[in-house]
């Protein structure tokens, strides 16, 4: 794989998988506080992202280039989001940003995103259900990005995709530790690492599917179940 080939970091996300497994899952998101556990094969996912960038461009109105804050933990949610935001051509941050066109972020988080931009909050449950009593002005994620179309044709990126990083350093970044990591094309990753820095999303989530595996993703982790899951889901590799 050549990582400049690829418009976007979406786009190299989805090059193995769509090419050899589009039905097979390219995310499974389990939490073992709330007993959730939500799988989303390749093409679903492309349906999520291709959602949330024709929101990011169509409601929001932000164009390649404008910068997006993602202030959401690990969750599949967050996958489609950061996929979606990178296919509008935007540059995310991971962490609200008064700098920021627009927003992604928790309920919880809601306070600290208030900078004037777009704000959407994610429900961050198995069915995307609405957030009550939002705020006026204030967009639920799993309501509105329900209306926008499942596909997305990607215009041209802007020049930076991640916290300074181009896409091409982006993608090059990812793989460099998959390559260290030993995680290659058909991998079965099992994970229990964050999303809370620009880096900790290149290494435990990227590194994974653009290499072309698969994620298994646990939140609130019981560690004493952690074997049998990594069993039951037939997992090649931990990272924990």
């Amino acid at each position: 794989m050549t990582p400049n080939t690829h418009a976007t970091v979406t786009d190299a996300v989805f090059a193995y998988a769509m090419a050899h497994d589009p039905a097979g899952p390219l995310i499974t998101f389990y939490d073992d506080a709330s007993g959730e556990r939500t799988e989303l094969s390749t093409v679903t996912t492309a349906n999520w992202a291709a959602k949330t960038a024709n929101m990011i461009r169509d409601e929001f109105g932000l164009a390649p280039g404008d910068l997006v804050a993602v202030d959401l933990p690990a969750h599949w949610q967050t996958f489609a989001i950061l996929l979606g935001a990178w296919w509008a051509g935007c540059e995310v941050v991971i962490g609200p940003s008064d700098a920021a066109g627009g927003a992604f972020c928790s309920r919880d988080r809601l306070a600290a995103n208030d900078h004037g931009g777009e704000v959407a909050v994610a429900p961050l449950d198995p069915f995307a259900r609405p957030v009550p009593d939002l705020p006026i002005g204030v967009t639920d994620f799993g309501s509105a990005v329900r209306v926008h179309g499942d596909q997305f044709a990607p215009i041209v990126a802007g020049p930076i995709a991640l916290a300074g990083r181009s896409t091409g350093e982006t993608i090059t970044a990812a793989l460099d530790f998959a390559g260290t990591a030993g995680i290659g094309p058909g991998a079965r990753i099992v994970s229990t690492r964050h999303w809370d820095t620009a880096d900790n999303v290149v290494a435990n989530l990227l590194s994974v599917t653009i290499a072309g595996g698969s994620l298994v993703q646990i939140a609130n982790p019981d560690v004493a179940r952690l074997a049998d899951r990594t069993a039951s889901e037939k997992a090649t590799a931990t990272l924990s």
